[in-house]
């Protein structure tokens, strides 16, 4: 995986990317067309890149008893609401307020992504992302994707690794 330099970064990079070239992390963009009209953009990402969607993981912002928390899954499966408030060491967890996940992350929804966000975020990651070489995750903005070690993002996102996606 190729390192965008400061120059590349300058010149289109999103926070993601800037926080990914900061920490010095091997990491590789893909960019597609996005299209407003398709009802998944996690399934889209995973169409446009030919990537496997076990492969492919959508971040999430929830409320965990009253604090958001990002949750990172596959984009093959849904969120476990039950093992994310479990991972996080609440009782209960419900899907955040759209704008409020914007507002909060910086991101537009369909773009959020676990790193470089506005205010950081108590992060869980699918313990599945270990079973991959890499994965991929939204890079900030819609068509926009960001291929790196699960490892690196467990670390740059001080996530705790459980197991909150289910099919």
């Amino acid at each position: 995986m190729a390192k965008k330099s400061k120059k590349q970064q300058q010149s289109g990079g999103t926070p993601a990317t800037v926080a990914l070239t900061a920490a010095g992390v091997a990491y590789t963009v893909h960019a597609y067309d996005h299209d407003p009209s398709h009802p998944s953009y996690g399934e889209e990402a995973a169409e446009a890149m030919g990537v496997s969607p076990e492969r492919v993981f959508k971040t999430l912002v929830a409320d965990v008893d009253g604090a958001l928390t990002v949750a990172v899954v596959p984009v093959a499966g849904q969120l476990d609401l039950k093992a994310l408030a479990s991972a996080a060491g609440g009782k209960r967890a419900t899907m955040a307020d759209p704008a409020l996940a914007e507002r909060t992350t910086g991101y537009v929804r369909g773009g959020i992504s676990p790193l470089g966000q506005r205010k950081k975020l108590p992060t869980v990651l699918d313990a599945s992302a270990t079973s991959h070489e890499t994965i991929c995750v939204s890079a900030g903005r819609r068509g926009l994707e960001v291929e790196l070690s699960p490892k690196d993002l467990t670390a740059l996102t001080d996530a705790i690794l459980a197991p909150i996606g289910r099919a």
